[in-house]
């Protein structure tokens, strides 16, 4: 077991991957010579070499064309998109060619592609680099779309997603990146992708969240505890494919259910979970589901950021809200 942060993580499974399979080459704006913005692929192309991992010309549909190409004659691209908000200019590629290749061809070609990238607020960052749009390609039918919370979790479910035969959006914190340190196993583990985990049992109130929205939760449960409020919280991990089982089991126990997102609040992931909750528990249900998400709004600049990230405070106002419905 190595301490690492979410950073080390990624660049080890990375580095595994590419050790393991000569299929799998890793690509992206400055991921080759510099190691990328956040230096999550450092020291990669000094050990795997230029023909490896490689630095592409500034072009997002590009990368991500080149990449269905690879992928249909059988190579396994990890491509990089150096922030969320530049995958746009790829979605001609991702939409109408990645996503659909399998189906298009009979099942005759996949395209086993896993695209990184940087997403959410939180670093004060410039325009187009704080979005969090996990809601947009988690409604794609050829897509699945993952979001780690831990240093632990980033390692296995990235290593799942290059071994997957499926085109995955993989989508990193970077708020966290370099915010939490864990134990993670050494060597080559995997862990299932669209399989929820429930980091703590609770009986008065499920709260549904992933990503860096993890960690505000976890606070505003110290505090909430202190009220002797008992939260249940899951770590959905996987937008796409959702695991239904999981959060039907825990509404069914608490009987209230709160999603926790940092997208925009219409037609989110939280709409789909407070969805899902109605059709298989609505008879458990003793208050309606609730969101805590982020405004109709383009995320503000950074002075106005705060105003648009969740705290542990808004989240606690909610859960005592739901709990005393």
């Amino acid at each position: 077991m190595k301490i690492m942060n979410m950073v080390n993580a990624i660049n080890d499974a990375l580095d595994i991957k590419l050790t393991e399979d000569k299929n799998v080459i890793v690509y992206g704006e400055d991921v080759g010579v510099e190691g990328g913005v956040f230096r999550v692929t450092e020291g990669l192309q000094q050990k795997h070499g230029v023909t490896r991992v490689f630095d592409s010309p500034l072009a997002e549909s590009g990368i991500v064309g080149t990449a269905v190409g690879m992928a249909v004659a059988g190579l396994r691209p990890v491509v990089e998109m150096q922030f969320c908000g530049f995958i746009y200019p790829a979605f001609n590629q991702i939409i109408s060619h990645a996503s659909r290749m399998r189906n298009r061809s009979r099942g005759k070609y996949e395209t086993p592609i896993v695209i990184r990238m940087p997403y959410g607020g939180g670093i004060n960052a410039l325009e187009h680099h704080s979005e969090s749009m996990e809601a947009i390609f988690g409604h794609i039918p050829g897509l699945k779309v993952v979001v780690p919370s831990t240093p632990h979790d980033a390692k296995g479910m990235l290593i799942s997603a290059i071994e997957s035969n499926d085109t995955i959006l993989f989508m990193e914190p970077k708020r966290i990146y370099r915010a939490i340190k864990q134990e993670v196993t050494d060597g080559k583990y995997t862990i299932p992708l669209g399989k929820a985990s429930v980091l703590s049992q609770g009986s008065d109130v499920t709260v549904v969240a992933y990503g860096a929205m993890i960690r505000e939760v976890q606070r505003a449960m110290v505090m909430a505890k202190e009220q002797g409020i008992s939260v249940e919280l899951i770590d959905l991990r996987s937008i796409y494919p959702i695991d239904r089982e999981t959060i039907a089991k825990s509404v069914k126990k608490t009987g209230r259910i709160i999603t926790v997102t940092e997208g925009p609040r219409s037609f989110g992931v939280g709409s789909e979970i407070s969805q899902i909750a109605i059709e298989e528990a609505f008879l458990s249900l003793e208050a309606p589901p609730s969101r805590v998400s982020g405004f109709d709004t383009i995320v503000p600049l950074p002075r106005g950021e705060h105003h648009y990230m969740q705290d542990p405070y808004k989240i606690l106002y909610e859960i005592e809200r739901i709990v005393k419905y």
